[in-house]
């Protein structure tokens, strides 16, 4: 049926073909508008806004909606996780693969240079501050992005970076329903690790090392040679070829004929895993005339590739809304959920991190003991012992077994979330309605960190123990009254309210040490006192906004809000600020003129601009002076710990916005384009001083930031007939991000500078210049003046005389994400790509295993084996020697383009027919096979290209590819 119609009916629609060439004839014809065009309804759907909602091709704000099937079926544990690639403006990366960790969000760029450019969550029309992790992804019937002010303005300061509004599933009238969903799967590393040298390959390497820090005027090359082959076993501590090959490397640099390692551990095998991951949600809903009700038990263990990771979480929610009288709804929503994360070290240079552990370590180091056989050995009963490298050198990780102390140790985070929000509505008039809210987020977080005495490095202490316990409490109350009349062609909306927000932090932590008995992980068990410290925060925010939107025959919209916002973090000069926004549209396609050209079928221009406060320091008393306390021989004392600041002030976000909209040829392709500027003044900044001051900086208002870009939606619908569907959704985004104003010439932070002009993630560090061809030494370029004042370019061979210069930005330049359906019968089909276009990544990872030979027994990258060598002496990898060399050090040469595209999600399902189970009441059965992060195409091998918005890498937890096999039921 389908090859019939497939290229013989407007079924099949070429979509940029039929836009670009303005195929009016196709549009006309309609012939099966059930089958063949899509309702008006799909382009004038209601979304969720701010304090309300809002009918899309009429609204004057910038807002992207995700729909609940685009969320409900992913393997993520965090919902944010399943933002990237879905709407056009929004930057959602995942910095660590441990599960339970959350997704750094950024929208339309970075707002702040010191403070907070986290959006806002709003959940069920509430701010929320609760872990995101708490909101499972079953319960949620829509996420909504709010982008520009005319959409988030209404939030004031908490939403300056933008608004993610998440709609939770309410009952519906009707039959009560029982949804059930149970998933099981495995996850691996999403990216290979980088290549590595083999056991062969690096002792010959080392060797050559060896020789080469030999050499000298007193020592010939032949004497060299000698003494490299007679010391290569003693600085590696292991001979893994066995006692026949006491020297296996002759005074050539090669194995001697015959010598084969004993033994090849790969780390990886031992310390990482394929991993499981199990997932079951039922939820229970219905309603009647005058109420509805949803209630869901949720149930997550998502284990870790790396031993000992995980997180595994308990989740319930309650939803009640009801109608108590004619002029009353009234409505409750309770969550809680609790979880625990066990994460080891996993994401900095510790030397117990478990992902840089397996990097690190050779295989010819066995994580078994061995005799010098090969073969194992066993204790008293028959039992492999595990091998903790004491002869080990440093950089080999010395004394560490992670796979034999981790089974022992505690690295757990546990929290528990509860959120409740309750309203009650009363209607006036039809048109009047008055509506006063209260929510409440409380996060309970426990730490639990313990070494055990028995193996390891705690050991020598006798094992410690640290427990860490805070509390995080905020409420929202919101009184709002609202008006909505029609009068004729007109239309006016009128929303005026208070809202109240307070927040209070309390954290309390210590450890200690020696235990008496193993298996005992309190601190009770422990001896020896260490440390014991805590603390506490408040903030409050007091609110008041109103709004008003107006339009005129359903062409013309015009609208606009404001909002004063008085925060605790400034003095009471400058706690108020007043934000503000204007917007209007016009539905072009409801002009008489636009119809006559039977083509548009919606066509709406909107345009706004408005200003909003950011106040998120990480000081809750940002103006005041503070002092730390310390002890001095059993005497307390207090300390000047920070300058007061009492001209503190808002740092104000101004928002341009200006947007067309679009639907053609039976609303079978649809599209979005928008432009935004978004400028940042009076940032928020920490500004550094000299440390013999004796402050590290001030916080103040200083320069001003501009991120501009562009936006392109486009969704399609190229075929549609009875059985079949295939639709196609494309957005794609620009960024600019430009440092304006700044009080001094230019500020070096980090590997970062910031001057007008740049962004403010231009990396500032030495350029690589490659290898000197004549001796092996590595090159940096110097940029001198001589006493003319002319410009001098040069290369030097030592590090500290290296000129920093710069070198791009961590920023990418356009990022998007294509998602594809297709629906056949029963079986449904979809994937989407996720991909980013330009910017840096500056990979301190990949130096770890990059080193000249300095750094004995660390593993190698295989890129090593094109080092200079008197016959090699064109390369970009300088010659070994086990001097240092500094080559590793941060520059141009460890900076990689970080262009990627991702197979973001795939997922293949089959809905079984109704008819097999009407009998038993059985609504729907769908079995499914789901794939989470797939595919990766990028350049630079073993280096996972979705990093941090910095652009640096820290030794993270690497994305995980996860598949998963489920079935979902409905009675």
């Amino acid at each position: 049926m389908i090859s019939n119609n497939l290229f013989t009916s407007k079924a099949w629609i070429p979509p940029v073909a039929a836009f670009f060439l303005g195929v009016t004839s196709i549009s006309a014809q309609n012939s099966r508008p059930e089958k063949d065009s899509l309702h008006e309804k799909e382009i004038d759907e209601v979304v969720v806004v701010a304090y309300g909602k809002a009918k899309r091709n009429s609204y004057t704000g910038s807002v992207a909606t995700i729909s609940s099937d685009k969320i409900n079926n992913r393997p993520v544990t965090n919902i944010t996780k399943a933002l990237e690639g879905q709407v056009p403006g929004l930057q959602a990366v995942s910095s660590s693969g441990q599960p339970g960790d959350t997704a750094s969000i950024r929208i339309r760029g970075i707002g702040s240079v010191s403070a907070s450019s986290s959006p806002l969550f709003v959940v069920d029309g509430m701010p929320f501050d609760g872990n995101i992790n708490s909101i499972s992804p079953n319960d949620i019937e829509s996420i909504s992005v709010l982008k520009d002010a005319t959409a988030s303005s209404l939030y004031g300061s908490r939403g300056a970076n933008g608004v993610i509004i998440v709609t939770t599933k309410s009952g519906k009238k009707g039959d009560a329903r029982v949804n059930f969903n149970i998933s099981q799967g495995f996850s691996s590393r999403a990216v290979k690790d980088y290549e590595q040298v083999n056991t062969d390959q690096y002792f010959q390497l080392y060797w050559e090392a060896l020789r080469n820090g030999y050499k000298s005027s007193q020592i010939s090359s032949q004497q060299a040679a000698q003494m490299a082959t007679d010391n290569l076993i003693n600085s590696l501590g292991i001979n893994p070829y066995g006692s026949n090959y006491a020297k296996p490397v002759g005074t050539d640099g090669k194995l001697l004929p015959g010598a084969t390692a004993l033994w090849n551990d790969n780390w990886k095998d031992i310390l990482q895993r394929v991993a499981s991951r199990n997932q079951i949600d039922l939820d229970f809903s219905g309603g009647s005339e005058k109420s509805n009700y949803f209630f869901s038990l949720g149930y997550l263990d998502d284990k870790g590739i790396a031993i000992g990771s995980g997180f595994k979480k308990y989740s319930t929610r309650l939803k009640i809304n009801s109608e108590v009288k004619k002029w009353l709804n009234v409505g409750a929503n309770l969550a809680y959920t609790n979880s625990l994360q066990e994460a080891p070290p996993s994401s900095d240079s510790r030397t117990d991190n478990i992902i840089n552990a397996a990097r690190v370590i050779p295989s010819f180091y066995p994580y078994y003991e061995r005799n010098a056989d090969g073969s194992y050995k066993l204790d008293a009963i028959g039992n492999y012992i595990y091998d903790f490298g004491k002869y080990r050198p440093t950089n080999a990780l010395q004394n560490e077994n992670a796979a034999a102390t981790l089974p022992l140790d505690k690295n757990e985070n546990r929290e528990d979330n509860f959120s409740g929000k309750g309203f009650a509505e009363f209607t006036f008039l039809p048109e009047l309605k008055f509506k006063t809210s209260f929510s409440v987020d409380l996060v309970n977080y426990n730490g639990h960190y313990y070494t055990n005495p028995l193996l390891g490095q705690g050991t020598e202490i006798g094992g410690s123990v640290t427990k860490t316990n805070s509390r995080t409490l905020s409420y929202t109350t919101s009184n709002i009254l609202t008006y909505d009349k029609k009068f004729g062609q007109h239309h006016i909306n009128l929303l005026g309210g208070q809202e109240f927000y307070h927040y209070e932090y309390q954290t309390i932590s210590g450890n200690r040490s020696q235990f008496s008995l193993p298996y005992y992980y309190e601190p009770d068990a422990a001896a020896l006192l260490g440390g014991f410290s805590g603390n506490s925060d408040k903030l409050g925010l007091l609110s008041f906004l109103g709004k008003a939107e107006y339009d005129y025959q359903n062409k013309y919209f015009v609208s606009g809000s404001v909002r004063a916002d008085g925060s605790s973090r400034f003095s009471p000069e400058n706690r108020w600020g007043t934000f503000w926004s204007v917007g209007g549209s016009w539905k072009a396609s409801n002009e008489d003129f636009i119809k006559e050209l039977n083509f548009f079928n919606q066509l709406t221009l909107r345009a706004s601009y408005g200003g909003q406060g950011n106040d998120k320091l990480s000081n809750y008393y940002a103006y005041q002076s503070l002092y730390a306390f310390y002890n001095n021989l059993g005497e307390g004392g207090t300390v000047a710990s920070k300058l007061p600041t009492p001209d503190l002030k808002w740092e104000t976000n101004l928002n341009l916005n200006v947007g067309l909209e679009f639907a053609i040829l039976k609303n079978r392709i649809r599209g979005n384009v928008e432009y935004f500027q978004r400028q940042s003044k009076d940032l928020l900044f920490n500004m550094p001083l000299a440390p013999s001051l004796g402050f590290t900086g001030f916080q103040a208002n200083i320069g001003e930031l501009k991120n501009t870009g562009f936006e392109f939606s486009l969704f399609t619908t190229p075929v549609k007939t009875k059985d079949f569907e295939w639709n196609v959704d494309l957005n794609v985004s620009t960024l600019k991000n430009e440092i304006t104003k700044l009080p001094k010439g230019s500020i070096v932070s980090g590997t970062k500078l910031l001057q007008v002009g740049g962004s403010i993630y231009d990396f500032f560090i030495p350029e690589w210049a490659g290898v000197d061809p004549t001796n092996g030494k590595p090159l940096w370029k110097t940029i001198t003046t001589d006493a003319n004042g002319n410009t001098l370019e040069g290369t030097t061979s030592e590090y500290a005389k290296a000129t920093k210069t710069l070198q791009g930005s961590s920023l990418p330049k356009v990022m998007g994400g294509l998602t594809t359906s297709l629906t056949y019968k029963n079986f449904d089909f979809s994937t989407l790509i996720t991909f980013s276009i330009g910017g840096k990544i500056l990979d301190n990872d990949y130096t770890m295993i990059m080193h000249n030979g300095s750094s004995a027994g660390r593993s190698w990258s295989s890129e090593m084996l094109n080092r200079w060598t008197p016959e090699n002496p064109y390369t970009d990898v300088p010659a070994l020697s086990t001097t240092t060399n500094n080559w590793t050090s941060t520059s141009s040469r460890f900076l990689y383009s970080g262009t990627y595209a991702r197979v973001k999600n795939v997922s293949l399902g089959y809905t079984l027919p109704t008819d097999y189970f009407e009998k038993i009441g059985l609504k729907k059965f769908r079995v499914y096979v789901q794939a989470e992060n797939l595919l990766t195409f990028y350049k630079h091998k073993g280096m996972d290209p979705e990093q941090t918005l910095d652009g640096t890498t820290y030794y993270r937890y690497p994305a995980m590819r996860t598949i998963t096999f489920g079935l979902q039921a409905t009675l």
